[in-house]
């Protein structure tokens, strides 16, 4: 062993022979492959795409070639070959996974445009418990029946309604008249009046001419007997002063607005006064000089103090005395009437 050792330090190194060299290049290094086979291994898999294998497929990475095995290259596949086996994966895929088909770029998405329903939806129909709202009821709705007394033109009743002349005329009226003649009035006995429905009456009414021998009174002016009496003694006691007092001039005639007049008061259900002749509407006064007084909301100031006068002193001689002022239906004349109050009170307004 140390004698070969020794010659061969000995010796000069001698190259490598050419033939020696290439012996063992032969033997280590697998022969080269040509050009052009190198161009068709690269240009086959760029023309047709060889899909990549399933994972139950595909060699594991971690198996290692048996010892001593030569690891072989792949050969280039052939174009019709991979065709076919990509055609038969796709079938195989398609029948082992319909529940999961790929998805198309071609085919639209099912989010974003969902498929119209196999029958066009019909809108809810309403119940038939509302069909009947539609048209008219069969009987029509009646409203309650209002009370007996409960009508739009009937009065609340009054005792005086009822009132209707005799055969003979009463004492006090025979009396009223004999009064009516001492104070110099003159009148005209008038029919009797009645509205049973509406229930008017004045049974022994009177038709005044004049109020006194020098005052008069028109239009004709039909009145029971004791409204014309209370109307005489207050144009002789109080009018006729005040009106030389306070207008220096004697009083000639009165004009009325109303005397009997069958109606109810304004807006109620009851019956007026004038519906029984209970009542007398005064809406100017003139003079022995040819003035004119009117009844309004303001007169001048002279007129003024005389019709405020006669307004004051009416509230006593009469139950109720009403006026400009008191409402918009008595703006224009002087309300006098002889209502029956409670203990003789009186309403002055």
């Amino acid at each position: 062993m140390d004698q070969s050792l020794t010659q061969r330090l000995d010796q000069p190194l001698r190259p490598k022979s050419k033939h020696r060299g290439r012996s063992r290049g032969k033997q280590q290094i697998a022969p080269k492959q040509t050009p052009q086979e190198t161009q068709e291994q690269q240009a086959s898999p760029a023309q047709v795409p060889v899909p990549e294998p399933r994972p139950t497929d595909a060699p594991k990475a971690d198996a290692a070639p048996a010892q001593g095995q030569k690891t072989e290259v792949p050969k280039a596949p052939d174009a019709s070959n991979q065709l076919n086996e990509e055609k038969s994966r796709q079938a195989k895929q398609a029948h082992t996974e319909p529940s999961a088909p790929e998805p198309s770029s071609r085919e639209p998405s099912t989010e974003s445009e969902p498929e119209p329903p196999a029958e066009v939806p019909i809108p809810t129909q309403r119940p038939e418990t509302t069909e009947p709202e539609v048209g008219p009821p069969a009987v029509a709705p009646q409203p309650p029946p209002k009370p007996a007394d409960a009508g739009d033109e009937k009065m609340l009743p009054d005792p005086r309604s009822a009132d209707r002349p005799g055969e003979k005329m009463p004492a006090e009226e025979v009396a009223c008249r004999d009064r009516l003649k001492t104070l110099g009035v003159e009148f005209e006995e008038h029919s009797a009046e009645s509205n049973p429905e509406i229930g008017c009456s004045i049974p022994y009414p009177l038709v005044l001419k004049r109020l006194g021998k020098s005052i008069a009174i028109a239009p004709g002016t039909e009145l029971n007997c004791p409204m014309a009496e209370a109307a005489a003694r207050f144009a002789a006691d109080v009018i006729q002063p005040a009106a030389k007092t306070e207008l220096g001039a004697d009083l000639k005639s009165i004009g009325q607005a109303s005397a009997f007049v069958c109606r109810p008061r304004h807006g109620t259900r009851k019956l007026s006064e004038h519906a029984f002749g209970n009542a007398l509407d005064i809406a100017s006064f003139t003079l022995s000089d040819g003035r004119k007084v009117e009844v309004g909301p303001t007169p001048p100031e002279k007129d003024a103090k005389f019709l405020n006068a006669v307004r004051k002193a009416a509230c006593g001689p009469f139950k109720t005395v009403l006026g400009p002022g008191a409402d918009a239906d008595h703006a224009l004349h002087f309300h006098l009437d002889l209502e029956p109050r409670r203990h003789g009170g009186t309403f002055c307004q």
